[in-house]
């Protein structure tokens, strides 16, 4: 291992304490580096806060050290004014004549603009260090970027003959039958915690009326996100509106505003003959998610709103979850065609891990 990328990799650990906290931004670490010491450390620590170049320059003691540093960032430093000004000014003010980058930001605002204006001012540059591990932590941020809509993780849980729900007598009942493990718990509200939202279907929101918050783990709490024709019951309802956190409802009715609820509007569609919802349905309502700066989202259930994304190809991750039990009928699981990357066990329990690769 070159000792560029000891140091990249070092900045890839820093990056990763802002993780959960710091969406819409990127994760980023930074490390300056003179004599062959470390001299400074830093990384972006909540959205809005001070990016992970300043935190490195303000941790140095001695700063006329830095017009001899090397500084590593694993993303391009930014170049234009945001919340706050431009990290590309604040490395030519201290003089700093090398930087190493891992990648590009994939930000239209700077897409290479911040390499650019370092180089023209003399600053030696080198790109490219650990780009593949660094794009993969920020995954989120470059399908936000890229594909102009939120990181789809799908996830839940079924049992080993392959159910996720038991079979029911009546519609009426509501009984809640657990899955999977206590650690498995813990678990889905860890990753809860590193989403922008959570979003279910309207037939979960109707049967199951779930709390969809953190209460297992530590952690800012998700937007919580559901498709509901509100002409089917009243919202208020449901746990959704319980005004504790930020909730939006996809509807055809009226965009509007409701304490913690924001309804937006979808045009009227028609679910595809095999009762699917449409791609077109689909993609609107993730732009939506774009427009208001939903980088990620973990999409629970129900059976329907996974079926419908899978179907449409819409969805990047999936997450799912096995216990030891099984049901013998009820309602099947959806399925996956592709491979799992990684199968975990967790007590008695598994976890396929799934990437969609067109």
């Amino acid at each position: 291992m070159s000792a560029d990328e000891r140091y990249m990799w070092r900045c890839l650990e820093l990056a990763r304490k802002g993780k959960g906290a710091v969406a819409p931004n990127p994760m980023v670490g930074a490390v300056l580096v003179c004599d062959a010491q470390v001299v400074g450390e830093g990384f972006h620590a909540f959205w809005g806060g001070p990016h992970a170049e300043v935190e490195a320059v303000r941790s140095v003691r001695d700063p006329e050290c830095l017009s001899r540093a090397t500084l590593y960032v694993s993303l391009e430093p930014c170049c234009h004014f945001g919340k706050t000004p431009p990290c590309t000014e604040l490395i030519l003010q201290h003089r700093i004549p090398r930087v190493v980058v891992a990648c590009t930001d994939p930000n239209p605002q700077v897409g290479g603009k911040g390499v650019q204006r370092l180089r023209e001012q003399g600053c030696d540059v080198t790109l490219g260090v650990l780009e593949k591990e660094a794009r993969e932590q920020n995954r989120r941020f470059f399908t936000f970027q890229k594909k102009k809509r939120p990181y789809i993780l799908l996830k839940w849980a079924q049992t080993l003959d392959g159910f996720m729900d038991i079979a029911r007598k009546s519609p009426e009942d509501t009984t809640s039958y657990w899955i999977t493990n206590g650690a498995l718990k813990l678990r889905t509200h860890t990753w809860r915690a590193e989403e922008a939202a959570i979003w279910v279907g309207a037939n979960t929101l109707l049967h199951d009326n779930p709390r969809l918050n953190v209460r297992y783990a530590a952690g800012r709490q998700p937007l919580r996100i559901a498709f509901f024709d509100t002409s089917r019951a009243d919202i208020r309802r449901f746990h959704l509106a319980d005004a504790t956190q930020p909730a939006l409802v996809f509807h055809f009715g009226e965009d509007r505003e409701e304490k913690n609820l924001t309804f937006c509007h979808i045009p009227y569609f028609n679910p595809r003959p095999d009762g699917l919802l449409p791609a077109e349905a689909l993609e609107n309502m993730l732009g939506v998610l774009h427009r208001r700066g939903v980088v990620s989202v973990m999409v629970e259930g129900g059976r329907r709103l996974l079926d419908s994304l899978l179907a449409a190809g819409l969805w990047d991750e999936a997450r799912v979850l096995e216990g030891n039990i099984r049901f013998g009928s009820g309602l099947p699981a959806p399925v996956i065609s592709q491979t799992p990357v990684r199968e975990e066990a967790v007590e008695d329990n598994r976890v396929f891990y799934y990437r969609n690769r067109p």
